[in-house]
């Protein structure tokens, strides 16, 4: 395994090595990491095999930065919902989250899979899903607070309040049980978010 990875500082380099992490995101969600290998990464890439192990050292190399890549596209888009929300409507605002959560889960179902799995046998992958937690419990907490809406245990509140909409985004987009009925659940699921905040 090659350990002299560069660092890209020239546009030209950071570019080449960013196509080669899209390469990596978009075949590790369409057959699986363990579907792929670097060959098939750096075509898709448009570039040599050489060039992928001048900037990664192997193919977990390049699934770290998919997961960071795939962590910000997942967390943005909820972050962005709440800091726009003025003033806060909480009811409106776990809804939409929700919502999104839920649409984020589909477009990105094999990938997100795919990181799931690897976490519980890779110790980064499993500590970068853990301090995305981190990150956002602490910015939603803060805006809730910017926004006066202040409660004790307020981080704790958030925890569960994202762990609600995590189960029931995997379960309307993975699980799928004839049974429930998902309109019903959603109502619940957000009355419950909403409470924690009352």
């Amino acid at each position: 395994m090659k350990n002299n990875v560069r660092q890209p500082q020239q546009e030209r380099s950071i570019e080449k090595k960013n196509k080669i992490i899209q390469a990596g995101y978009k075949l590790f969600a369409e057959v699986g990491y363990h579907g792929t290998n670097t060959a098939e990464i750096a075509k898709e890439a448009g570039v040599s095999t050489g060039a992928v192990y001048d900037y990664f050292c192997d193919k977990r190399d390049i699934m770290i930065s998919v997961l960071h890549l795939y962590v910000e596209n997942a967390s943005r888009p909820v972050m962005q919902i709440l800091t726009e929300a003025k003033p806060l409507d909480v009811p409106k605002v776990a809804a939409e989250i929700l919502d999104k959560t839920v649409s984020i889960h589909r477009e990105n179902a094999r990938l997100h899979n795919t990181l799931h799995a690897l976490a519980a046998a890779d110790e980064a992958v499993n500590a970068a899903f853990i301090a995305l937690e981190d990150q956002v419990t602490q910015k939603v907490a803060e805006a809730l607070a910017a926004n006066g809406i202040q409660r004790q245990h307020a981080e704790e509140r958030v925890h569960l309040a994202m762990n609600m909409i995590q189960s029931f985004a995997h379960e309307y987009v993975f699980d799928k049980h004839e049974y429930i009925d998902y309109a019903a659940m959603r109502d619940i699921v957000c009355k419950q978010i909403v409470s924690l905040f009352e």
